[in-house]
């Protein structure tokens, strides 16, 4: 397997298949789920009752840093998080290379708006042929199989 192949053959055998992004993208969302409790600990410990008025927005923007930083990491550190790692999967650019701190950063910010409108941005990997999310489409960044 070669991931610097070109991402626009959809018969390359490094591109996952919709329904392995999906499983990994339920297992992240496992992994936010538990970081999220943890650190909604962290915060209520800290400053108390946060569910309404602005300690219920510094909490979510917490959360929000929080998950970023584990997401930052593990994409720059090794190019998967825990859910990419069972699930074989590997987040590279265009070249095969791992992300810099500020295309992780980017990355990011633009998954984090491709959530907003219902999760279009990750559904539009179902029609990409390259099963891209569409973030990583726009930033050149690709999800393989290893």
């Amino acid at each position: 397997m070669n991931i610097t192949q070109e991402p626009d053959s959809p018969s390359k055998p490094d591109v996952p298949s919709i329904f392995k992004l999906s499983a990994c993208l339920l297992y992240e969302l496992l992994t936010m789920v538990a970081l999220s409790i943890v650190f909604a600990g962290v915060f209520y410990a800290v400053f108390g009752d946060a569910t309404e008025g602005f300690k219920r927005v510094l909490q979510q923007l917490f959360l929000w840093a929080v998950i970023g930083a584990y997401y930052l990491w593990c994409w720059t550190k090794s190019g998967q998080t825990l859910a990419m790692q069972a699930w074989h999967l590997k987040l590279v650019t265009q070249e095969g290379a791992l992300l810099s701190m500020k295309a992780a950063l980017i990355r990011y910010l633009f998954a984090t708006l491709s959530l907003l409108p219902l999760g279009l941005g990750f559904l539009w990997a179902m029609a990409d042929k390259q099963h891209l999310f569409l973030h990583d489409r726009w930033l050149k960044n690709r999800v393989v199989v290893i």
